[in-house]
């Protein structure tokens, strides 16, 4: 959640946790703009606001245009994968393979290597989890690995169901600990507030250390 002061009212967050729930992130700014202008990006629902419009008047635009956010997200989504994933895929090309951010002696082919990764993931996981949990202080129900393009990682805090993307492996594994230290803190927060990413340090100090090596790759958090 991006919000200046000013704007954080109990309708935007009520609206705030039916896009969290839907995998949007709001972001607002204000800006030398005419209207309040809105653009649905992957995982992020961006809003301009002008200078002169009120808090009261921004919220209410803002809970307006939810459900048009979470109805248009899986298009938006499908338009970027289409748009990015040529340049995105590093991971997942017939180039040198890395394990844990460690060049190998061997390479494998994209279906090979989609396999290895998993199987790779897959073997750590339970370890990871089990020494994150009781740092964060919250406990995932379900655990599941996933080719995502667009996501690192994502939690649905209903179910207390993380995912975790299958090219986490080609990274050093510091980063995959971060993910799942990510994930485990929205099951605190439900958003990307100044309280979650206070929770996120608390348990991780060195985080945004990973978080920047992550940072423009080929996917996101939430």
């Amino acid at each position: 959640m991006n919000l200046p002061p000013a704007y954080q009212s109990p309708l935007l967050e009520k609206a705030i946790q039916r896009l969290a729930q839907a995998d949007i992130e709001l972001h607002i700014t204000k800006k030398r703009v005419k209207n309040i202008n809105f653009r649905l990006k992957p995982h992020k629902l961006m809003v301009s606001v002008p200078i002169f419009i009120s808090s009261a008047q921004a919220a209410q635009a803002v809970a307006r245009r939810v459900s048009w956010a979470i109805a248009n997200h899986a298009q938006v989504l499908e338009q970027y994968k289409r748009q990015q994933l040529p340049l995105k895929e590093s991971p997942n090309d017939d180039r040198a393979l890395l394990l844990w951010g460690v060049e190998q002696s061997f390479s494998l082919n994209h279906d090979e290597k989609f396999a290895y990764y998993r199987q790779q993931l897959s073997a750590v996981t339970p370890a990871l989890f089990a020494k994150w949990q009781p740092i964060v202080g919250a406990t995932a129900n379900e655990i599941r690995l996933k080719k995502m393009h667009t996501r690192w990682g994502s939690c649905n805090t209903r179910a207390r169901r993380i995912w975790l993307s299958v090219y986490l492996p080609a990274y050093p594994i510091e980063c995959t600990e971060y993910v799942i230290v990510h994930e485990l803190c929205h099951l605190h927060h439900a958003n990307h507030s100044r309280a979650f990413w206070q929770t996120v340090a608390n348990a991780m100090p060195e985080y945004q250390h990973w978080h920047d090596m992550l940072a423009g790759k080929t996917g996101q958090l939430d």
